[in-house]
């Protein structure tokens, strides 16, 4: 795995350039040969178990003993996201702030339903570590992104209003059929297994292009650094995807 303790001040600086620029930084070959196959193979065999449908594995408690989870738990890991985190934020967070990861695994028809989906993500740092990506047909699953659009707010309120504004159904398929009709133009990254990809996921309206059903597109997504962690409003409104896991603000399971 990428020895994180080379991400001098230096590279973190390049890598937040390269963000503000282009709208994301890479790191390449963030995961050997051998350590992407573990990967792979661990990522077939849940496929497997979920009869080669969509599927999404929320939390690092969920993740544990696998190549994707390990890397969430790279002290040094954190270290770079907080670093990032403080470029775009102005401030370090919190101590206590967590990486929260999951695994998305477009396959099947229902992995049509989730594509498309343009978004904003709750925590300022967003990393995404391609694990399967098809190279072949029509739709690859891209990475489609509007790059920056907003900063990061003040306030929670703001952040819930946007988000309600462009966080519908409605919105999402409007965005999409512009998009397709080439009114809107976002920038389109093809993704590299093995490499991380690395984008202010806050300010960025982002989603992933659908992938051929009878292709499998799975990929490790690493957010951290929730600007808006200790706003009653942002815990009780937003946050969706953790309380369907039945996970906690931190992105653990409830202490019983």
């Amino acid at each position: 795995m990428l020895d994180f303790m080379s991400v001098d001040a230096q590279v973190v600086a390049r890598l937040a350039s390269d963000m503000d620029r282009q709208g994301y930084a890479v790191l390449e070959n963030a995961l050997s040969s051998e350590q992407l196959e573990t990967a792979r193979s661990e990522i077939l065999g849940e496929a497997a178990s979920r009869g080669n449908e969509y599927f999404a594995v929320h939390g690092i408690e969920a993740m544990e003993g696998t190549i994707l989870g390990s890397l969430c738990a790279t002290s040094t890991f954190r270290q770079l996201l907080a670093d990032l985190y403080e470029k775009t934020v102005g401030q370090p967070p919190p101590m206590e702030e967590r990486i929260f990861p999951v695994i998305r695994c477009l396959q099947g028809h229902s992995g049509l339903k989730e594509s498309h989906f343009y978004h904003f993500d709750a925590t300022a740092v967003t990393a995404l570590a391609p694990v399967f990506i098809p190279d072949q047909g029509e739709h690859c699953g891209d990475l489609i992104m509007f790059p920056n659009l907003r900063k990061v707010r003040r306030s929670a309120l703001v952040n819930i209003i946007e988000k309600a504004v462009l966080h519908n159904n409605l919105s999402k398929k409007i965005c999409a059929f512009g998009v397709r009709r080439g009114w809107l133009s976002p920038i389109r990254i093809k993704l590299k297994p093995g490499n991380l990809y690395l984008f202010w996921g806050y300010r960025s309206l982002h989603c992933n292009d659908q992938c051929d059903p009878d292709k499998l597109r799975a990929t490790g997504l690493y957010h951290f650094g929730n600007p808006h962690r200790e706003s009653f409003l942002a815990r009780k409104l937003l946050g969706s995807n953790k309380r369907k896991a039945n996970l906690d603000e931190d992105g653990l399971r409830p202490v019983s």
